[in-house]
């Protein structure tokens, strides 16, 4: 039996040309993190947010300390 969780592995991004967001919808509300291109606007969706956790859980994967900012 194993008891003990794997711990997550810290992935990247590119920090100088991505930004992280979370793009959520105005009809429905549904919220999406990931990275937005700063020369492109192009976005890369990674994960959903259903709540405050998997907020976090996307926060702690890639290092991310801070405000998010919510595009819509």
């Amino acid at each position: 039996m194993m008891f003990f969780k794997k711990r997550a592995e810290k992935k990247t991004y590119d920090k100088e040309n991505k930004k992280p967001v979370i793009r959520a919808s105005i009809c429905n509300g549904e919220q999406v993190a990931g990275f937005m291109d700063v020369h492109t606007g192009s976005f890369e969706e990674v994960m959903l947010i259903r709540d405050s956790e998997d907020l976090l859980q996307f926060m702690n994967e890639y290092g991310i300390s801070g405000e998010i900012e919510k595009v819509y």
